[in-house]
């Protein structure tokens, strides 16, 4: 088993916020990133497929490919969008770290299965200091 990383990068804003909660609830739960007027960040997602290597190319999947999948199902709809208003596939969701790699994971699941290979993790870097890594739902 061939494991295969690809970085991208997006930037977007999002406040972690509960709408039925006030906002010093809000505040004490989620801190400054409860803040009405929005923050963001530059995320980094990295995405890692694995699978055997093809005897004809050598590739367990052409890194255009992935990139071409991370690109048109999550760079190009969250770049420089607002992720709690603009984003369809976090509708209804608090765009935590830990729910934007689910989220991803959703997205590509399928395209990434369509090209022989299976996803195995996808990792969100929120800060320098802070990132997730999921690796589905029926992993532990």
């Amino acid at each position: 088993m061939v494991f295969v990383t690809r970085r991208e990068r997006f930037n977007a804003a999002h406040r972690l916020f509960k709408p039925e909660w006030s906002d010093e609830q809000n505040f004490e739960v989620f801190g400054k990133c409860s803040n009405p007027n929005w923050h963001g960040h530059n995320y980094e997602l990295w995405v890692t497929v694995c699978g055997k290597t093809n005897p004809e190319t050598g590739f367990v999947i052409n890194l255009k490919e992935l990139s071409k999948i991370i690109r048109s199902k999550i760079v190009e709809i969250a770049d420089h969008k607002n992720l709690n208003l603009e984003v369809p596939f976090m509708k209804n969701k608090i765009p935590t770290a830990e729910n934007i790699a689910i989220s991803v994971w959703e997205e590509i699941e399928e395209s990434i299965a369509n090209l022989n290979c299976n996803l195995h993790c996808v990792k969100v870097v929120e800060t320098e200091n802070n990132s997730v890594e999921y690796f589905g739902k029926n992993k532990v």
